[in-house]
């Protein structure tokens, strides 16, 4: 059904779309289980919505869970500079806490340290990386604030790479679930963070070592993809997980959980339950419009195929969708431009749009020459 009409200059076209789907709503604060955890969010990796959250903005203490931040850096620089062999030394292995085994003298890709340190843990492999591309673990510092800052996370501030307790090294459950978001968008990262055991190649002395992943939520919960454990004494126990199912991608952060595992599996169930994944393809929109000034009175135009969204389930039982256009073109026109918007709605709140681009080129009609252009040839 279409309805059209002019309104400051657009043609309006509004198209009722209905999208029946099986199940019920949930509401983004309905979870009746209980979390152990001290602060908790769970988010929607494509949107980055929160579908729960308890006290999310807490700025608490997040333990090796830093390292995701340290292994996303690590493994960009690793791709900007092909992968380079690192030579381990004593100040890199200086480092308390949970270890990959580095030893001073040891050379290993750069890549490999990223590994170590999100299935191992390994302080040691985050310490190595930080100094070497940071010159310091302060200098490493100053780029991951940075890209903190770049991601969103407001209320949050590391100092050191590995997560080891700092007065002024924080985060919140909100922000971390940022910087899972953010790192799962590296292919290389997702897939180590995914691996529940991998191999790194020792260059001197040459050497294959395999690492066992310490998220045990791999093999305990269904479509589990990572992310990252982390304890500390001051932290306690802290996690970041991602999982999938069906089209989308969760997020889940405890901070300072007691029973992480079956908070996050709960939390995860819920989740899944509460949204589905909506596919919006405008291909099927076409109209014609007026062209002024061209080889050609009218011109088609046409909706693009969009992406898919995840959206609560009471949002995506009933989608309405908009095609703005102006109420004519000025030629010339190009195949392809983008002549207007095709919008969806889930009430009123905007979800998705996709361009309507010209399905045909218009040349411009050339104006006849005047009496003094024929006159003189100008």
């Amino acid at each position: 059904m279409k309805i059209g009409f002019v309104r400051r200059g657009l043609i309006f076209v509004l198209v009722l779309a209905v999208v029946i789907l099986p199940g019920p709503g949930a509401d983004a604060q309905s979870f009746s289980g209980t979390v152990s955890a001290r602060s908790a969010v769970l988010m929607t990796a494509d949107t980055g919505r929160v579908l729960f959250e308890k006290d999310g903005d807490a700025r608490l203490p997040m333990a090796s869970t830093t390292k995701i931040m340290t292994a996303l850096l690590t493994l960009e620089e690793a791709q900007r500079q092909g992968d380079p062999a690192v030579t381990v030394t004593e100040e890199m292995v200086h480092v308390e806490g949970s270890s990959m085994g580095l030893q001073p003298g040891d050379v290993l890709p750069l890549s490999g340290l990223a590994k170590g340190m999100l299935l191992a843990s390994g302080n040691d492999a985050a310490n190595a990386a930080a100094i070497f591309i940071g010159g310091s673990a302060e200098g490493f510092a100053e780029k991951m604030n940075a890209r903190a800052a770049a991601i969103g996370m407001e209320s949050t501030h590391f100092v050191t790479p590995s997560g080891l307790d700092d007065e002024a090294h924080y985060s919140t459950a909100r922000d971390m679930g940022l910087l899972a978001i953010e790192a799962l968008k590296n292919k290389a990262f997702r897939e180590i963070a995914a691996s529940a055991s991998l191999q790194v190649e020792f260059l001197e002395p040459k050497k294959l070592v395999t690492y066992t992943n310490h998220n045990k939520l791999l093999q305990l919960y269904d479509g589990c993809i990572g992310v990252k454990t982390g304890f500390t004494k001051k932290s306690g126990r802290c996690l970041v997980s991602a999982a999938e199912r069906n089209g989308v991608t969760l997020v889940c952060v405890t901070l300072n959980a007691p029973d992480d595992w079956n908070d996050h599996s709960a939390l995860l169930d819920y989740g899944f339950a509460a949204v589905q994944s909506v596919s919006f393809d405008g291909s099927g929109f076409s109209a014609w419009l007026p062209v002024v000034g061209g080889q050609g009175q009218e011109i088609q135009v046409r909706g693009m195929r969009g992406a898919s969204v995840t959206l609560e389930k009471e949002e995506a039982d009933s989608i309405t969708s908009a095609a703005f256009l102006p109420r004519f073109v000025y030629a010339p026109v190009e195949k392809g431009d983008e002549i207007g918007r095709l919008r969806y709605y889930a009430g009123d709140t905007p979800v998705f749009s996709v361009p309507i681009l010209a399905r045909e080129s218009i040349p411009a009609v050339q104006p006849e020459p005047s009496f003094w252009e024929k006159l003189f040839g100008g």
